[in-house]
């Protein structure tokens, strides 16, 4: 029996925010009020002044310490968590909330091996709970037009995929100081990784090569700051793929195929609506999509999952499939040749008419010490 269903039409899941950094403050929270079957009921850090003063801002009562989660599992108060905590710790919270059959809404990547990962599905099956991998952009007007486009065969066989995604990190950013699991290739190559992966519809079979360096400019130490990939996907189609914590903002992505390309810039932010630039044949054409609140749109459609007992996409197995990659990745890296993706059969993707999402986008209040990973 759904959630709705036992306790009533109009029932609202209660939601603990677990990691009160930029993301949840300026992304995740403002929007939650507008989705109409989402509430904050809980709220999850370290940081005392930011429980204060968010549980003030929200009208959230109960607030733990991270250390308390035990309690806020035992409490009754929640329905699921969203988890924003840094990569190396989603684990740590995901696996105890969903064994407790509390449903998991994981930013990504949803952790940094597979195992760990492999260990929260397992713990989401045995908690019967729901876990989603926050891949916000399952949900999102430009992509989703993007998949039926290539679907509908408007771009002919693909060919390949390239991409740039980039963004000047402050070197004070807990991102600069936590080696490789915080730097680009775990925090920003999901969303390439993902995109040819949903793009393509389809796995990455090898990677061909990557290549990382450091540019003492960067301030990082002993980060590299800048990654090269080169995927092999099926049918002797190449994606290809650059993220760096030192180069200026962009976030762009290239599909071609036999028949037309699609130029999407940008193609991962979350502020302005994405664009696309089409070439058909020897035609043009340009299109700014609408922006819209992502982080509500994925939160709204994960509650109308809990409520109406369905299954969602993206799943635990979608954030392990690009951890899959990222982890050959770092083997090529190391043995400076070819590697092979370790194989997982993905039967579901992504479904544009049923998943799409256009809540008008909200205005982030003033955070509470937190700042973006660029120091603005």
């Amino acid at each position: 029996m759904s959630i709705a269903s036992a306790l009533g039409f109009g029932r609202k899941v209660r939601y603990a925010i677990v990691g009160l950094g930029d993301i949840s403050q300026q992304a995740l929270m403002p929007g939650v009020k507008h989705t109409g079957n989402s509430e904050i009921t809980a709220l999850v850090s370290s940081d005392r002044e930011k429980l204060g003063a968010l549980g003030e801002r929200y009208g959230v009562e109960h607030r733990y310490d991270y250390d308390e989660f035990p309690q806020l599992i035992a409490s009754g108060q929640v329905d699921a968590i969203y988890l924003a905590t840094p990569n190396w710790r989603h684990a740590e919270f995901a696996i105890p909330a969903l064994e407790a059959g509390i449903h998991v809404l994981c930013e990504k990547p949803l952790e940094v091996t597979s195992e760990k990962c492999r260990e929260m599905i397992a713990a989401a099956e045995r908690g019967n709970a729901l876990l989603m991998t926050a891949y916000r952009l399952h949900f999102e007007p430009a992509n989703l037009d993007a998949i039926r486009r290539i679907r509908a065969g408007q771009l002919g066989e693909l060919v390949a995929f390239t991409s740039c995604f980039c963004q000047m990190v402050d070197p004070s950013n807990h991102r600069a100081g936590n080696g490789i699991e915080a730097g680009p290739l775990f925090d920003m190559a999901p969303y390439p990784i993902n995109a040819i992966r949903f793009l393509f519809g389809a796995e990455p079979l090898e990677v061909v090569s990557a290549v990382a360096t450091r540019h003492p400019g960067a301030g990082l130490g002993e980060l590299d700051d800048t990654f090269a990939v080169t995927l092999r996907m099926p049918g002797e189609r190449l994606a290809q793929f650059t993220v760096s914590y030192f180069a200026n903002q962009i976030d762009s992505l290239i599909v071609a195929g036999t028949k037309g390309s699609i130029h999407m810039n940008p193609a991962f932010g979350y502020g302005p609506g994405l664009e696309h630039h089409r070439k058909i044949g020897e035609q043009q054409d340009h299109e700014t999509f609408k922006a819209t609140d992502q982080f509500g749109g994925e939160l709204k459609y994960f509650s109308e999952c809990i409520l109406e007992g369905r299954t969602v996409e993206p799943d635990g197995e979608e954030g392990l499939a690009d951890i899959l990659v990222i982890e050959a990745i770092v083997e090529a890296l190391r043995s400076g040749g070819p590697v092979k993706v370790a194989p997982l059969a993905r039967t579901r993707r992504i479904a544009p008419d049923a998943q799409e999402q256009r809540l008008n986008p909200v205005k982030a209040p003033e955070p509470v010490n937190a700042s973006s990973p660029t120091g603005r």
